[in-house]
């Protein structure tokens, strides 16, 4: 009888189909990205907010579970090697190959916008982006070089899986002491408190960055979320209690939403709400982020544990290689389409069919040579991934809800 966490790797494939929906949406609203489509607008941006306060957090706890799977299967060396294995190849190809288009179009646009030729700001722009030279400021600061952009989250993992390491004879323990705090009401209690702690204290400090030498807010939240996701990997009644409070969860998710709609719109206007009452809605976003978390699980536990077939072995398998080149597929075609002046109802879902079959067909050509699999992050033989490992797009900052 296999023992894989079939609810996981589903949870991980619908993340990663958000993902590439989440990017194109982050195409058409008002919050700041690489490229911008004249279409930008706030219509989209409520459904933005439904995913944003929780799909990280969701990423790194399942990013940890995957992790106990691995632990129990291997010495503190072999999973070293194995986990770095498969996170440094995708890192450095990215910095170096596949993110570097993302920020020649950012750097293009934004001269355009400033009215500016950009030819010589262009001129040299790989041998700039790669020795940090380029001296692409603005108001807002400058484009540091290389840079990883959506990779972050790989960043992150490597430094959480490192870190986990002195950790692993403690860790298998903590289920024990787990299992009190998330017992009953704590189900929704505990992580709630520590997920607001984080936001009510530390984000004011550090704010985002995805700088991993000074982001502690983020470090903190996405450390001790990757550790909890360990501890509970086979803790079966986190699992049972996710399923016994599952609607429960969904319908204090979508309320909890809904108040920070009208919060977020009755401060659209600029002005900065009073400190108790943005204190009070960091708690509500966090109590949305947690409970579709719990939902989330509940029903991916209860309708999917044991869902399995050629569909999920080839999606767990591809998941990855597409994370690593969205984005920059993204950028490139949007801001090609953004020039041709498309009705936004063509214009999106040809972004989005483009950006799907760019996706397949980079991982489709890179799994079929072997030089090519271990820094796409595949196995350097083909073989069924092992475990789920997840990222997610950058979350934008709503400063009303700080």
């Amino acid at each position: 009888m296999t023992t894989r966490r079939h609810d996981l790797d589903w949870l991980r494939i619908g993340a990663f189909a958000l993902l590439i929906l989440y990017h194109v949406g982050m195409f058409y609203v008002t919050w700041d990205w690489h490229v911008k489509s004249s279409h930008a607008g706030a219509l989209i941006e409520p459904l933005m907010w439904l995913l944003n306060p929780w799909r990280l957090t969701l990423l790194f706890l399942i990013s940890g579970a995957a992790t106990r799977f691995m632990a129990d299967k291997m010495s503190i060396g072999q999973l070293t090697k194995a986990r770095m294995g498969r996170l440094w190849p995708p890192l450095l190809l990215a910095m170096f190959v596949i993110v570097p288009p993302q920020s020649y179009y950012e750097v293009l646009e934004a001269m355009t916008a400033l009215g500016q030729d950009p030819g010589p700001w262009l001129e040299n722009f790989y041998l700039k982006y790669v020795t940090g030279t380029g001296n692409w400021c603005d108001a807002d600061g400058c484009l540091e070089t290389p840079t990883y952009n959506h990779m972050w989250f790989v960043a992150f993992l490597i430094i959480y899986s490192l870190a986990l390491l002195p950790l692993i004879p403690p860790m298998r323990r903590m289920p024990k002491a787990v299992s009190l705090l998330i017992k009953g009401p704590g189900l929704f209690i505990t992580p709630w408190l520590f997920l607001f702690a984080t936001r009510a204290f530390l984000f004011p400090i550090f704010g985002e960055s995805h700088d991993f030498r000074k982001d502690g807010y983020l470090h903190t939240l996405y450390f001790g979320t990757f550790l909890f996701g360990y501890a509970i990997a086979k803790h079966q009644p986190f699992f049972d209690a996710c399923v016994r409070w599952r609607w429960l969860a969904l319908s204090l998710m979508f309320v909890a939403w809904g108040a920070l709609m009208i919060y977020y719109h009755a401060w659209s206007d600029g002005s900065m709400p009073p400190e108790w009452l943005r204190m009070t809605f960091r708690g509500v976003r966090e109590l949305q982020a947690w409970t579709a978390i719990v939902a989330l699980m509940g029903f991916a536990h209860l309708h999917l544990r044991q869902n399995d077939g050629p569909a999920r072995r080839t999606l767990t398998e591809a998941i990855f290689p597409i994370y690593l080149i969205h984005q920059t597929i993204i950028v490139v075609v949007a801001y090609y389409l953004a020039k041709v002046g498309m009705p936004i109802a063509i214009e999106a879902p040809i972004l989005i069919a483009i950006t799907v079959a760019g996706c397949w067909l980079f991982y489709d050509i890179g799994r079929r040579i072997p030089f090519l699999r271990i820094w796409i992050g595949l196995r350097s033989r083909s073989k069924e991934t092992a475990r789920p490992m997840v990222p997610s797009p950058q979350v934008p900052v709503r400063e009303g809800s700080q």
